[in-house]
């Protein structure tokens, strides 16, 4: 299995779950690998054109959607710029009970947590 280069779109309020996100990929028995892409701190100068180059050197995105996407300006940003970019995107549903698609996603889908989902994104990018 070849490693991808992934960008995770992610708001701050859930930095823990961007971690077991990405921290998943060690696991030996997941079915995908990565290399993450994603904003580790807060860029304090020009972060939108650093990210954008981020953006431009990853395979795909996946951004994490929970009750904190509306909010999360810079993470709204990121999504509309993959998509802006022609990226592969997808969208993982973080809560069970929250299921809102932010228009930044466009067509790309908002698929559950699954381990199968995630590595059936990646092997297709």
């Amino acid at each position: 299995m070849a490693t991808k280069t992934i960008f995770v779109a992610f708001a701050m309020e859930n930095e823990a779950s961007r971690n077991l996100f990405t921290g998943q990929r060690v696991h030996p028995k997941t079915p995908f690998s990565f290399t993450d892409m994603s904003v580790k701190e807060p860029y304090l100068t020009e972060w939108k054109q650093r990210v954008l180059t981020r953006i431009r050197r990853s395979d795909g995105v996946i951004a994490l959607i929970s009750t904190s996407t509306p909010k999360a300006t810079g993470q709204l940003w990121e999504i509309a710029c993959a998509a802006s970019e022609a990226k592969p995107l997808l969208g993982i549903w973080l809560n069970d009970s929250y299921r809102v698609k932010p228009k930044e996603m466009g067509s790309a889908p908002c698929k559950v947590w699954t381990w199968d989902n995630v590595s059936n994104f990646i092997d297709s990018v």
